[in-house]
């Protein structure tokens, strides 16, 4: 077992471990899917997540073992790196890697602090109507151009991915998670507009995204609208056209 934990949770590896080994026993399930499970437990009188990564299967075992590295640290990683920009994230405490008798990863944890969040950005997608949805939805996009400027390109930024805690009326905090795919580089305004693609916006969620990004970026009002408008359609067509075939499989 490698346990990495984070400088200020040092005094508590005993208990990071015992979390761990009791996973499968105990805490709350917050998440059971087909590739990750999601716990809560408390370590002390802290509540934390606890994340467990499916079992790679033998090829990827090796990838991640000697070419690449495994989610929960690149987890860890990506969280302390983000924390390091000012980009809000549950706080990174400790990653877990277990490997066989072959010197292969055969389980990976991940555990961070939990976060008592409000709602996520998907709330605004199935309700038009809801409160101060246009000043959250500027807010965000103060929050994904603060990413772009650290050249922070979050691959999976979709609707569930990103917790909003609201901290007064008019004011909200953005917290991203499951942060193991990333890149890293500078990102040009169709890279920036790509970006957005995932979260479903509708047109006039588009409208008042681009607007508030045109103001931060000095671009064209007109032109991001367009290019924003473009990569949200191609990427519902996309995923509409993958759910057919996928039920034309299962015939």
């Amino acid at each position: 077992m490698q346990i990495i934990i984070n400088k200020e949770y040092k005094s508590k590896e005993e208990a990071i471990i015992q979390l761990v080994n009791s996973f499968f026993d105990e805490g709350n399930l917050i998440v059971k899917g087909s590739r990750n499970t999601i716990k809560s437990n408390f370590l002390d009188a802290e509540k934390v997540n606890i994340k467990f990564f499916q079992k790679p299967g033998f090829i990827k075992s090796i990838i991640y073992s000697f070419f690449r590295d495994s989610k929960a640290k690149r987890s860890f990683d990506y969280a302390n790196y983000l924390i390091q920009n000012s980009i809000l994230t549950p706080f990174p405490i400790a990653y877990i890697e277990e490997k066989n008798k072959l010197g292969l990863i055969h389980k990976s944890f991940y555990i961070s602090k939990q976060i008592d969040y409000n709602f996520t950005f998907r709330e605004l997608i199935h309700s038009p109507s809801f409160p101060e949805r246009d000043i959250i939805l500027k807010q965000f996009t103060d929050f994904t151009f603060s990413l772009h400027q650290a050249n922070i390109n979050f691959l999976d930024h979709s609707p569930g991915n990103t917790l909003i805690v609201k901290k007064q009326a008019g004011i909200y905090d953005f917290y991203l998670i499951d942060l193991n795919r990333m890149q890293f580089k500078k990102l040009d305004i169709q890279a920036r507009m790509d970006n957005f693609k995932k979260m479903w916006l509708s047109k006039e969620m588009v409208k008042v995204i681009a607007n508030r990004y045109a103001t931060l970026s000095d671009e064209p009002t007109e032109k991001l609208q367009k290019i924003l408008l473009n990569k949200t359609k191609q990427f519902k067509i996309k995923t509409a056209r993958k759910k057919f075939f996928k039920r034309l499989i299962r015939l």
